[in-house]
């Protein structure tokens, strides 16, 4: 089964990541993936830009409307993500207690990641993913 880690972090513990020494944090988190690669359940594992670089669509009006970051009011930003293929939700709830980046304000959201087997397969549009899926090497 795949879970996916959604790393959250509140608007004040982003702040104090900035004070954080950059090439000691990529050896924390490096030694963390290197652990989840020899366990081989590492499936994906991102970061992401700052959320004063990203935008927002927001679907509550039509044509949809854009705006840049920053978000407005935020209690949590989505940081980061990983991808992992393990046994069981409580296998990915282990893996995450071991985080590197701890303390107040940081949050791993678990959530398991639904495969294209559990959908109707008689539909056309599942046939097609399952198809892309299949060439390019997904499945």
């Amino acid at each position: 089964m795949k879970y996916m880690l959604i790393w959250r972090m509140t608007d004040e513990a982003a702040a104090q990541m900035a004070d954080v020494d950059f090439e000691k944090m990529i050896e924390v988190i490096g030694r963390y993936n290197q652990e989840m690669i020899r366990a081989g359940v590492l499936v994906a594992s991102e970061g992401l830009d700052p959320a004063e670089d990203g935008v927002v669509v927001d679907y509550s009006s039509e044509p949809p409307m854009v705006t840049d970051g920053p978000y407005g009011e935020t209690k949590e930003l989505f940081a980061g993500f990983m991808i992992l293929n393990v046994a069981s939700r409580e296998e990915a709830v282990e893996w995450a207690k071991r985080g590197p980046v701890t303390g107040p304000g940081f949050k791993a959201e678990i959530r398991r990641v639904t495969q294209i087997d559990e959908f109707p397969q008689d539909n056309e549009w599942i046939r097609k993913e399952r198809e892309w899926r299949e060439a390019t090497g997904q499945l």
